[in-house]
């Protein structure tokens, strides 16, 4: 495993302004959604959310905007449409910008291991474990692990 792949709530500071921040998950029921369809199933993505202390409660946004793409719903969320539940690596240079803004800090949902996979690792090519070490470094370095996830608030 290279990093966590936490999904967090955000938002434009353009959309907050003058709103009542949610205080839990469940506050997000308040605001418009841009929320993800699943192409393959069809069925809109819900979330259930954690916190540090270990509490657990489901975070559903209105569902006022659905599309089937990280890169739109983002998109989405920086014209100021509305809150969307998103993988940090896909909102972390909008968030280190202050184009977006993380709600409820302290909560986060997980989607499982960010990782990378290979066919076996009997005869293992040289160039695929110098690409995989690469990799590993890089997040090393990067401190990509730490920066991914949500639940460091």
């Amino acid at each position: 495993m290279l990093a966590p792949a936490h999904i967090i709530a955000v938002a434009s500071p353009a959309y907050l302004a003058g709103r009542t921040l949610p205080l839990d998950p469940t506050g997000l029921a308040e605001l418009d959604g841009i929320v993800m369809r699943s192409a393959r199933t069809g069925r809109i993505r819900h979330w259930m959310m954690r916190n540090a202390a270990g509490e657990e409660m489901a975070a559903a946004p209105r569902e006022t905007i659905v599309v089937d793409d990280t890169a739109a719903m983002c998109r989405a969320a920086l014209l100021g449409l509305g809150v969307t539940l998103i993988a940090v690596p896909d909102v972390l240079p909008y968030l280190e910008s202050d184009a977006l803004v993380r709600l409820l800090p302290n909560w986060y949902a997980d989607a499982g291991p960010i990782s990378v996979y290979y066919g076996s690792r009997t005869l293992l090519p040289a160039k695929t474990r110098v690409f995989i070490d690469f990799v590993a470094d890089h997040f090393r370095r990067q401190h990509l692990a730490e920066r991914f996830a949500g639940s460091l608030g």
